[in-house]
């Protein structure tokens, strides 16, 4: 039976330590953020730790370079701020599976007592999650690992998140076309779940996906992606893409190529070059993640796991964050909001 969402001010209350709750964040006006729902398939890891007597020491470790997550490590800082913990960010400079393996491994040896990841290959990082959650507290976010002994995951519902962007193609191309779609692997659980979550919406559309470019989140590739989707198929009506620095890379191939406004673009994440590309009406929509709550509430978990308060983890495992349709109408709003909560407000 699914669990009807839960608001981010109610997990909030109910959660053992810190203060009530992070600060407005973006989504404000959007219904409250944090929900719970799904069914999640594995057994939480309980690593037999004693109760910390100084300061909590937990890590959070992405799964590769991009500007988002800026935004998820000022979140990290709030809640380490306001819980009197300490908190090691850690970033894949290359976004590789083996990079985080290392990372992790260090990690551990460090002495975290728990450790928030966004797996790169889920599937293939399985023997590695379990042996990280059999010595330390492990949750995922951003990008689930449902298989894996992880205690939760924090994050987007990234069928969910698909579907929105579905619907925002849909807006675009109301006379249907072809789409092409752009990211950087899809072994991610969250690419794939996007990726599903786009299909399902547009079928029976008229709206057709040519394919989907990977790029290895290589920056250079991906625009490199764009100018050869452009020159072979010049009947494209729209470009998707499914991370964080797709869109600045969709927006600068489009613009290299001299066809600004000849092709229609749909993306995900507030990177500052989206967010810009939709305000200045280059990109059509964005679906943003609020991913300064995926920091936050990654460390506030992992804080009360370390002190043995397991009540804020549901039955299925899985705290989800809602996303947000961004367009050139409410850009403004959202960027200035977003500005202020990263301290990036004049």
């Amino acid at each position: 039976m699914r669990m009807k969402p839960l608001t981010l001010l109610a997990i909030l209350l109910i959660a053992g330590c810190g203060p009530a709750g992070p600060p407005e964040g973006p989504g404000a006006e959007a219904p409250p953020p944090a929900g719970v729902e799904g069914a999640g398939t594995s057994q939480a890891s309980e690593p037999a730790q004693e109760a910390p007597t100084g300061p909590v020491r937990v890590a959070f470790v992405t799964n590769n370079a991009s500007d988002f997550w800026k935004i998820a490590e000022a979140g990290t800082h709030k809640a380490a701020e306001e819980l009197g913990c300490d908190v090691i960010f850690r970033i894949p400079s290359k976004g590789t599976a083996e990079e985080q393996q290392a990372l992790v491994q260090d990690l551990i040896v460090t002495g975290v007592s728990g450790i928030a990841i966004s797996p790169k290959d889920p599937v293939n990082q399985i023997e590695m999650l379990d042996e990280a959650a059999a010595k330390v507290n492990l949750i995922t976010q951003d990008s689930d690992a449902p298989d894996s002994n992880r205690i939760c995951y924090i994050g987007t519902d990234n069928y969910a998140a698909g579907r929105a962007a579905g619907e925002l193609i849909k807006e675009a191309l109301p006379e249907g076309g072809e789409i092409m779609v752009f990211v950087g692997t899809l072994d991610a659980q969250n690419a794939q779940d996007r990726l599903k979550g786009i299909e399902d919406v547009l079928e029976g559309t008229g709206i057709d996906i040519i394919d989907t470019r990977t790029d290895e989140t290589d920056r250079s590739k991906a625009i490199a992606n764009v100018q050869d989707t452009l020159v072979t198929h010049p009947d494209v009506a729209c470009l998707v893409g499914l991370w964080s620095y797709n869109g600045p890379a969709i927006l600068n191939g489009v613009r290299d190529s001299g066809m600004l406004g000849e092709v229609t673009i749909v993306c995900f994440d507030e990177e500052d070059e989206t967010l810009q590309g939709v305000k200045d009406g280059h990109i059509f929509g964005t679906i943003v993640q609020q991913p300064f709550q995926f920091g936050y509430e990654s460390v506030k978990l992992l804080v009360e796991l370390a002190r043995g308060d397991r009540s804020r983890v549901p039955p299925d495992k899985q705290i989800y964050i809602d996303v947000l349709a961004i367009r050139q109408e409410n850009v403004d709003d959202f960027w200035t909001r977003l500005k202020k909560l990263t301290g990036k407000a004049p």
